[in-house]
């Protein structure tokens, strides 16, 4: 495999996930944060780190609008459900795993 073939098998299987993350517009992040340590503001915040990385103008609410596919607002509005006490306990104590993103943490 090329290094290009490998760009575009990860380029592919990210938009794959970002599809599938618009699709379950039922799943919380914070269920995503608390089994998986990472969520959808997580690939917002890599997306604009790389694209800033590479010198491009894109910042986190552009990022954000990237992997949602609406602006965070309408997300909000739209899809997300208050989280109950016991996700929130579930979140402080699991931020250890939670993902590092370079200048977000």
């Amino acid at each position: 495999m090329t290094k290009d073939q490998q760009t575009q098998i990860e380029a592919a299987a990210f938009r794959g996930l970002v599809e599938h993350l618009q699709q379950r517009s039922d799943v919380q992040n914070i269920d995503l944060m608390n089994l998986a340590g990472f969520c959808r503001n997580c690939l917002a915040k890599w997306y604009a780190a790389e694209a800033q990385n590479l010198g491009l103008d894109i910042d986190y609410p552009a990022a954000q609008m990237e992997i949602y596919g609406m602006s965070i607002d309408e997300w909000k509005r739209d899809h997300q459900t208050p989280a109950s006490d016991a996700q929130k306990q579930q979140f402080e104590d699991s931020k250890p795993l939670h993902a590092k993103i370079s200048g977000h943490n």
